[in-house]
């Protein structure tokens, strides 16, 4: 019997990063139908795509908190054996530093200073374009048959059923409060659909005020059909809860991509980050809600000009008005 294909393949640390690298990861599945994965990554991505059939290996990368990194990457490295290919989908030091410490032949990484003295496959990938494509075009580097047609994003983890079709309502983004539409005009849009779906408030554990917020508005005009569970998931039942929602209302967040994944119709409010690069990849029914500005995208965390326009301009009835053109 001849051994497995084995792959190391190091996630990308935000976990929507980590969802758009899901085409790239199926396309390697596809390519080496009968590899073993090896995922190391923040512990969001892992916990969102540790359960893909091929892995057989997850680790959480906890290198970052060590006091010297560059012996706890090596520590690492050996401790993950050697592969037949390994990829990373960070352009950072450290995650070169990974690939060749394994002694891996075929190492691919995104060309930088680092990987070009690193490692053996470093391409060079225009990031102005969807960036679910840089990752697939990224993986299939060692590859002959890569045609340009990436696929779906792809989770394997059950969505949940609901008894009553769901509207999932996702005010908060990771990255920073530049990202974030407001609470009370989610909880507005919100309100506007509570004859037709039950509600539920998504939300990590650092968004629950903001969440409350939007539960304080929705009582005050007495919707009462919502569920709050900001702080209350984990990433699997986050993804569970997603899978099962009918309709959802989001920020350029994570929990959007997660949205994609299950092709859940989705409306999306986007403000500094680049639409054409980190919107929801191939999802039949989205919309996305924008106001062209003179200063966006700025990919900043914070308004830098302190006004906040491209969000504030944004108003309830246009996002509502975009859930209609859903025809859901």
């Amino acid at each position: 019997m001849m051994p497995a294909f084995k792959i190391l393949i190091i996630l990308p640390n935000w976990l929507g990063d980590a969802v758009m690298a899901t085409p790239a990861i199926e396309l390697l599945s596809s390519y080496y139908p009968h590899a073993e994965f090896t995922f190391v990554g923040s512990y969001a991505s892992i916990e969102a795509l540790k359960y893909h059939p091929n892995c057989t290996k997850a680790v959480v990368d906890e290198t970052k908190k060590a006091p010297n990194r560059f012996v706890a990457t090596y520590k690492l490295a050996k401790s993950l054996g050697e592969f037949h290919l390994a990829l990373t989908f960070r352009n950072q030091l450290h995650s070169s530093l990974l690939l060749r410490f394994t002694n891996t032949v075929v190492c691919i990484a995104k060309r930088s200073w680092h990987s070009l003295f690193l490692l053996s496959h470093t391409p060079k990938i225009s990031t102005h374009q969807h960036l679910s494509i840089q990752y697939a075009k990224l993986a299939m580097t060692d590859t002959e048959s890569f045609n340009g047609d990436v696929p779906n994003l792809k989770l394997y983890i059950e969505p949940k059923k609901f008894k009553k079709p769901c509207l999932g309502i996702n005010a908060g983004a990771t990255y920073g409060s530049a990202k974030r539409w407001y609470p009370e005009r989610f909880a507005e849009v919100a309100k506007a659909f509570s004859d037709r779906f039950d509600i539920l408030i998504f939300g990590g554990p650092n968004e629950v005020e903001m969440s409350k917020e939007i539960e304080k508005n929705l009582l005050s005009w007495h919707v009462q059909n919502y569920t709050n569970l900001a702080g209350k998931t984990d990433i699997q039942e986050l993804c569970a809860h997603i899978g099962g929602c009918s309709l959802f209302i989001t920020n350029d967040s994570g929990p959007m991509h997660i949205a994609a994944a299950y092709q859940v119709p989705t409306v999306s409010v986007f403000g500094p980050t680049k639409y054409t690069e980190t919107s929801q990849w191939m999802n039949e029914k989205s919309k996305i809600v924008r106001h062209e500005m003179d200063c966006s995208p700025c990919m900043k965390r914070e308004c830098p000009l302190g006004h906040h326009e491209c969000m504030k301009s944004i108003t309830a009835s246009e996002v509502i008005e975009a859930v209609k053109e859903l025809e859901i």
